[in-house]
């Protein structure tokens, strides 16, 4: 018993310090989230906290529950109207920007490490996806006039570009544990299903949560617990079913806010709290699991590969996805630097680690690295970087 007290202790002063450091670094100009991170990996093993962890499996449990709850406040805070200015150029960038992102940083690994082109594409996939609680944390933040329209497309980009990330990270691991075990054809099959099916699943899933929202006599503090084990309810579903579970709670989300209205407002400020839980369990567990002394090797290779990341791989999906569809450089390029990395790459860093890949540990430690990077020098130059492409403060 005074094991579990003293556990409660640890995450509740933990749980304090996060938020009390976060307001501190907000007014700073540092990223939240990171700050996040960096707490956890403090309370680990290597820092000062001593916490010995390295359960893949828990985290992996425990992340999928905080990005269903992130994902399900993305969608309720996705209106018609940004749906009708940004659906467009957000599900280019979800599927186009991230296959573009995964080949151009899949180059520099195979240049600047050697590796295999399944691996440095393993990778390029990893690191492809922008995070949803990292972009939106920083937007939320802004200082700068940053037009509705962008903001929205960075936002729905954020919900939907999970599934092409999941899909080619699941391909890749299986071609690297059973390199005969996947046709091109099973392939294109297995992400049509991935994508279509989980909008689908989504689609009358939401359905199905508006009515029993509407219908459903309960109290007001009941209805965002209601609307949550609905949406833990509808991952699992698809996913047992080897759909997409985030695209489906983000289309969910999308549904029931359009459904509900003005009477989704109550719901949605509860999903606000849960979602700031969920992100700050979230980033501290993945800080925790993390050994900071496994990560020195890795800084010069993997730091190259962010640059790459940032400086090439990401403008050149922004411009190839926003350029055609009229929208001015100033933006394309602010598009291009806001794409932040977060907590999504480095979930799903633990799959070839669970799927028994050989260089699994080696890959989820760039993975990291490419990540802090990300955070760091793209969130801490928000700011600057909208001045830059023309939006003031």
């Amino acid at each position: 018993m005074d094991g579990a007290h003293l556990f409660i202790l640890v995450g509740g002063a933990i749980g304090i310090g996060c938020i009390l450091i976060g307001l501190v670094a907000a007014r700073i100009g540092t990223p939240v989230l990171l700050v996040f991170m960096v707490l956890g990996m403090l309370a680990g093993e290597d820092g000062p906290g001593g916490i010995q962890f390295d359960d893949f499996r828990m985290t992996y449990l425990l992340g999928s529950l905080a990005l269903v709850i992130i994902l399900l406040e993305g969608g309720l805070k996705t209106t018609r109207p940004m749906l009708r200015s940004a659906g467009v150029a957000g599900a280019l960038l979800a599927t186009l920007g991230v296959a573009v992102t995964a080949g151009i940083v899949a180059v520099a690994v195979k240049w600047l490490s050697g590796a295999s082109w399944t691996v440095a594409f393993l990778i390029g996939a990893l690191v492809s996806p922008t995070d949803a609680a990292a972009v939106a944390a920083v937007l939320r933040a802004r200082t700068t006039a940053v037009p509705e329209r962008l903001i929205a497309v960075l936002e729905v980009e954020s919900g939907f570009n999970d599934p092409m990330a999941v899909f080619l990270t699941l391909t890749l691991t299986e071609a690297l544990v059973a390199p005969t075990g996947l046709s091109p054809l099973s392939g294109g099959v297995m992400f049509l299903w991935e994508m279509g099916g989980g909008a689908a699943l989504g689609l009358a899933g939401g359905v199905v949560l508006a009515w029993l929202l509407a219908r459903v006599k309960a109290e007001a503090s009941l209805r965002p617990v209601l609307l949550l084990a609905g949406g833990f309810a509808l991952f699992g579903a698809a996913q047992m079913l080897h759909a997409s579970g985030f695209l489906a709670v983000y289309c969910a989300g999308i549904v029931v806010r359009a459904r509900l209205g003005g009477a989704a407002e109550g719901t949605e400020l509860a999903f606000e709290a849960f979602a700031w839980i969920a992100q700050i369990g979230l980033f501290v567990l993945l800080g925790l699991l993390v050994t900071p002394h496994h990560l020195p090797p890795f800084l010069a290779g993997a730091g190259l590969v962010a640059l790459a990341l940032m400086l090439v791989g990401r403008p050149v999906a922004a411009a190839l996805c926003l350029r055609p569809l009229g929208y001015r450089w100033g933006e394309i390029g602010f598009a291009g630097w806001v794409g932040l990395r977060g907590a999504v790459p480095i979930y799903l860093a633990i799959v070839p680690v669970l799927s028994g890949v050989p260089e699994g540990g080696r890959i989820f430690a760039a993975v990291f690295v490419i990540v802090l990077l990300s955070l760091g020098v793209q969130g801490w130059t928000i700011a600057p970087a909208a001045r830059l492409f023309g939006f003031r403060r």
